[in-house]
């Protein structure tokens, strides 16, 4: 049985500074080049990073020289456990739109680490199979366009009820600061918003 604890963990790594290689865990959301991006993972695996992805990615993960016993390839709607971590994936996919398509069965991944459970979104709208998740922390995309947009997530933000809530994916490809400003605006006041990217 592994300790959850001190456990380093990345989740669609992208645009990383620097060379980290201190990844226990790197969790991919999906294939597309923001979410499994090759050189960002390099910068921040070791040799013995687990590498969690949707089936998708592992070509990549193969040409990467990732050996497959640190591979795990998971689906929707199941429970898995890594390193100690409780990890229970979701649904993630667009209702109006072709980016991000129901069939491809991409996730969102709750993590449950020495009792408090984050959920991080992945790339997705306001689906029914999300309006009952459960968690602690929230990890919301918040750009628009290949996501929901600022105020849809702030509506799951108050349906869901987390006690911090962080606006993502917005600033580099798609979305301004000024979306996750709108997204505070539009959370209930019960729930706690943290920025963390204010260019």
């Amino acid at each position: 049985m592994h300790e959850a604890k001190e456990k380093i963990i990345y989740v669609d790594p992208y645009k990383i500074n620097t060379n980290y290689n201190d990844a226990d865990i790197i969790f991919c959301t999906h294939s597309h080049y923001d979410h499994f991006s090759m050189e960002d993972i390099n910068k921040v695996r070791k040799p013995e990073t687990i590498l969690v992805i949707t089936t998708d990615c592992l070509d990549k993960a193969k040409e990467l020289g990732f050996d497959t016993k640190n591979i795990i390839t998971v689906e929707q709607n199941k429970k898995y456990e890594i390193l100690g971590i409780t990890v229970e994936t979701v649904p993630a996919y667009n209702l109006e739109n072709e980016y991000h398509n129901q069939v491809d069965n991409w996730v969102g991944y709750i993590l449950e680490i020495n009792d408090i459970t984050y959920y991080i979104a992945g790339d997705t709208d306001l689906i029914p199979e999300i309006k009952s998740v459960n968690c602690d922390v929230a990890f919301l995309p918040v750009g628009g366009t290949y996501t929901m947009t600022a105020k849809t997530a702030a509506n799951l933000a108050n349906i869901i009820e987390p006690q911090i809530v962080i606006p993502t994916h917005y600033g580099t490809l798609v979305g301004t600061k000024e979306d996750a400003e709108i997204f505070e605006k539009e959370l209930d006041e019960n729930i706690e918003c943290v920025i963390l990217i204010k260019e």
